[in-house]
């Protein structure tokens, strides 16, 4: 629903503008002056106008020739005011624009920080799509007041100074003036009143238009595999189309009003002119003091502009403010405590009585209990839907439980510092993610680290081979997402990217699935046998990986069913012997059915 022009919208908008105020008070000032000086300048041009007419213009047709000096004088005046007034309109749109800008980029770095410290709980509760309509059309919208605000409040004194110039020069005049600003007042009252419920609706559908385009191209893949193109097209069609309507009925609005707003200075210039030239002829005013009314009065429309254009802005810029304000008041923020980890010796992980949901009622994790001993490697074995993953990001404090605990080294991760867990414990997701970097920038991603502990980390994730094979090895770019790599090379890239931090604690949650097994293997087995010190957890559905591990923990409907060797599990467990060995029992029907196949022809 739109925001519009109310009391209570007013008093939003002007709190957020002296948030910018008191956030850039030196810039605002700054501008402020500039606009005051244009303001003042600008009715100092119409007195410039008037004793030009008066001293220059009339005597030489009285006397048929013109006073060079007087001429000049004129010129100098004029000329002298102008570039005051070219100053103070440099001014004010300069740092107008700094402080706009300056705001614009706080608010984006307070949200990306705040994005950054959000818990991944959170996150899953909002899209995407969303986030980036917060930090962008959002924060646009939320500022945009700043942009004529000096100018408006600049103008206030060109106002009351041009007023004033009117009343002093001929009361009888400003009186028959000063009649046309009642009704440009309450066109101006009634043409924002119309206005801003359009804009601020024409914003909120720009938010809406950017968070399907964003979830689109996110989902590029998904679309073309399935030629669903025309679907989305259509469904981005249908929102660009309101926004097009949107932005058409603003442009109708002020289509309708901006020549009226127009028009209605002039008929007061014109009526001015009028009763002017009659009070002429009975010289109750001289020629250069109507020149300069007329001029004071067509400045006088501007003043009510600028301060509409604020006003306008007012309700869109509370959308904005308000959207920005939800995410950085957001609550779910993780807290953190004062304990640090020793460091060293492979990590000992320990989960105890975990219970998680990500939507209330509907548990995902019940009643979790497991050890993984420090240098040891456990895998994490299920249906899919049991809570692997999840028990994953526990293990990571991406989530806290909503009961039981997670230890590292017999202590709580919600008692650790910030960074404590990220500097000891690295996990590595089945969907990779590569930026837009070279191979080194995507592995380090800032860490200081030699190319020496880089290559080291491609050899322990057995990506070596392919990396010294590109053009240009370690500094080859790999485009968007490493869209130039294959599934399986984007893995080892981003276990290489874990490897090189010397983490205590490894998790990998089906980090080798696009990897064929003796990859994996080799792998799996130079963790095993490498001196980096972790403790592996992997979660994993091959025999190859599983039978790698010291001991496997089965989850099914997240709860621990079983937990033990893979030959133990084997004998005893029916639910985990008929997953681990369904590929295998699979392939034996396959081949049975051939042969039958075989038989019969």
């Amino acid at each position: 629903m739109a925001t519009k022009v109310t009391p209570a919208v007013m008093r939003r908008g002007f709190r957020v503008i002296g948030v910018a105020i008191r956030s850039e008070p030196a810039v605002f000032t700054g501008a402020l002056l500039a606009s005051v000086l244009y303001g003042v300048t600008t009715v100092i041009s119409s007195w410039a106008l008037g004793w030009a007419t008066e001293n220059v213009i009339l005597p030489a047709f009285r006397q048929g020739a013109v006073e060079i000096a007087a001429a000049v004088s004129g010129a100098l005046f004029i000329v002298g005011v102008a570039v005051l007034k070219a100053v103070g309109v440099m001014g004010r749109r300069i740092l107008a624009g700094i402080l706009q800008y300056r705001m614009q980029a706080r608010s984006r770095r307070d949200l990306s920080r705040q994005f950054l410290r959000l818990p991944l709980a959170w996150h899953h509760r909002h899209p995407t799509g969303q986030l980036l309509s917060n930090a962008s059309s959002d924060v646009e919208a939320a500022w945009a007041p700043l942009a004529p605000l000096p100018m408006a409040l600049g103008v206030v004194v060109m106002l009351v100074t041009a007023a004033g110039g009117i009343l002093i020069t001929d009361p009888a005049l400003a009186l028959v003036g000063f009649l046309i600003f009642p009704a440009l007042a309450v066109l101006n009252l009634i043409y924002q009143r119309k206005l801003s419920p359009l804009v601020t609706r024409a914003q909120e559908v720009r938010a809406e238009v950017s968070e399907i385009a964003h979830e689109s191209f996110d989902g590029a893949l998904v679309v073309k595999t399935l030629g669903r193109e025309e679907s989305e097209a259509a469904r981005f069609r249908v929102k660009t189309s309101e926004l097009r309507d949107a932005n058409i009925a603003v442009g109708r609005i002020r289509g309708m009003f901006d020549p009226l707003l127009e028009a209605l200075p002039t008929l007061g210039v014109l009526a001015v002119l009028l009763v002017g030239a009659l009070r002429l002829s009975t010289s109750a005013i001289t020629a250069g003091e109507l020149v300069q009314v007329s001029y004071l009065f067509l400045l006088l429309a501007f003043p009510v502009r600028a301060l509409g254009w604020v006003l306008a802005e007012l309700p869109r810029s509370v959308v904005g403010w308000t959207r920005v304000q939800e995410v950085l008041d957001a609550d779910g923020s993780m807290e953190y405590g004062t304990a640090g980890l020793p460091g060293g010796a492979p990590a000992h992980v320990a989960i105890d009585a975990v219970d998680f949901a990500y939507v209330p009622g509907v548990p995902v994790l019940s009643k979790v209990s497991f050890e993984a001993g420090s240098g040891r490697t456990l895998a994490v074995v299920g249906p899919t839907g049991s809570g692997k993953s999840t028990l994953t990001q526990l293990m990571v404090r991406l989530v806290d439980p909503d009961v039981g605990t997670v230890r590292l080294d017999g202590i709580d991760l919600r008692e650790l510092e910030r960074g404590a867990v990220s500097d000891h414990a690295a996990l590595v997701l089945q969907q990779t993610f590569l930026f837009d970097d070279t191979v080194r920038g995507n592995i380090t991603l800032g860490l200081p680290v030699s190319d020496e502990e880089v290559w080291a980390a491609l050899r322990l994730a057995q990506a070596e081979g392919f990396v010294s094979a590109l053009p240009e090895g370690l500094g080859t770019r790999l485009g968007e997402r490493g869209a130039s790599l294959s599934g399986g090379q984007r893995q080892r890239l981003a276990l290489a990217r874990a490897l090189v931090r010397s983490p205590r604690l490894l998790i990998l949650d089906d980090a080798t699935s696009s990897v064929d097994p003796q990859v994996e293997r080799r792998i799996l087995a130079g963790l095993r046998e490498s001196s980096s010190g972790s403790t592996v957890v992997v979660v994993a559905y091959r025999m190859a990986t599983i039978t790698l591990a010291d001991e496997v923990v089965y989850l099914e409907h997240g709860t621990v069913v079983d937990r033990g060797t893979h030959d133990e599990l084997i004998g005893r467990c029916e639910g985990y012997r008929n997953l681990v060995t369904a590929y295998e029992r699979e392939e034996a029907e396959r081949v049975t059915l051939d042969a039958d196949d075989e038989v019969m022809a």
